[in-house]
């Protein structure tokens, strides 16, 4: 069997989705995993930084965040880490993607700590991260938006980056922009502290242009 069918990447994925299907119509549930932070504090229950990555709010919600995942998270786990990183990939891989989401989720808890209307769900935190890893090895590779229009993925990441910095500060809906923004942040630097020379090899690429 193809060792890439039973990548970190894929078995996350298949997991998420079972858990997010067999919770989405299930609120009692679903409850146990929110990320709810007044509940975490006074209840010590620090597993809902991590938790609430597998669960989702609708079947949309769950599919946009595992294609992401599942396109540019087996490009990073099966390619670009091994490539740049070495053997020790697969552990810095599982610290991207699962300390993205609980990372990206601080931010939130220290803001809501006292906020018992507050909760939050989902694995977009690691999702930014595992995108924005990809990003740090090639700038100026495509992304395609809604799987049609070309975007040099530098480009991409830093309309994410202020949109999601935007967002956070005009907040009008429900949809955690600093989790987003935090998770980025996460995957650029955690990947660039894992090699250095990445750092200067972005650059060169950011400048040398498509």
């Amino acid at each position: 069997m193809n060792s890439d069918l039973l990548s970190i990447t894929n078995i996350t994925v298949a997991i998420t989705c079972l858990i997010s299907f067999l919770l989405m119509n299930d609120p009692k549930g679903k409850a146990k995993w929110l990320f709810h932070p007044v509940t975490m504090r006074q209840e010590q229950q620090w597993h809902r930084f991590l938790s609430s990555g597998f669960i989702h709010a609708d079947f949309m919600h769950l599919a946009i965040n595992m294609f992401v995942l599942w396109s540019f998270g087996n490009a990073v786990e099966n390619y670009l880490y091994p490539h740049f990183l070495g053997e020790n990939s697969p552990m810095y891989f599982v610290a991207l993607y699962f300390g993205g989401i609980i990372v990206a989720s601080i931010p939130s808890y220290i803001r809501h700590k006292d906020d018992p209307r507050y909760s939050a769900l989902g694995a977009s935190g690691g999702v930014a991260a595992v995108v924005f890893a990809a990003i740090i090895f090639a700038p100026w590779q495509n992304l395609y938006l809604y799987g049609i229009l070309p975007i040099p993925q530098i480009v991409a990441g830093i309309g994410y980056l202020v949109y999601s910095w935007y967002k956070d500060k005009n907040a009008t809906d429900n949809i955690g922009h600093m989790a987003h923004l935090t998770g980025a942040i996460w995957g650029f630097a955690l990947t660039g502290l894992m090699n250095p020379a990445l750092f200067g090899r972005f650059i060169e690429l950011s400048f040398a242009g498509p």
